[in-house]
């Protein structure tokens, strides 16, 4: 009984930590996804809970929320441009951004773009 309990406790005190430890740099990077999304013109076009010309970063995150594929894909759109995927209008490139900074900038956009304070 006491070894069961103590198992527990570890993977208790094991998951605390880890999810503190992943909130803390998921604000950090949430902050720099959204610097970079607002360095990037993508706030002209997209605001985090609306559609502007483009969807909302929530809309986006709810459409490919099962999509294993979605983070390529995302990828992909924003640094290649298109259309298509929601209508008509196109999307410009964003050739200059790194692949590092793509792959930030989905996983913030696949959250749900949380706001930054």
């Amino acid at each position: 009984m006491f070894q069961k309990y103590a198992r527990v406790k570890i993977v208790f005190i094991f998951t605390a930590l880890f999810f503190f430890a992943t909130k803390a740099h998921s604000n950090s990077d949430d902050q720099k996804a959204f610097t970079l999304a607002k360095q990037n013109a993508c706030l002209g076009c997209h605001a985090v809970d609306k559609k502007i010309v483009g969807p909302s970063f929530q809309s986006v995150a709810k459409k490919y929320q099962h999509d294993q594929n979605a983070p390529t894909f995302l990828k992909n759109k924003i640094a290649k441009g298109g259309s298509g995927s929601w209508g008509v209008v196109p999307m410009p490139a964003n050739t200059k951004l790194s692949d590092a900074d793509l792959s930030l900038m989905v996983g913030w956009i696949l959250r749900g773009a949380p706001k930054q304070n």
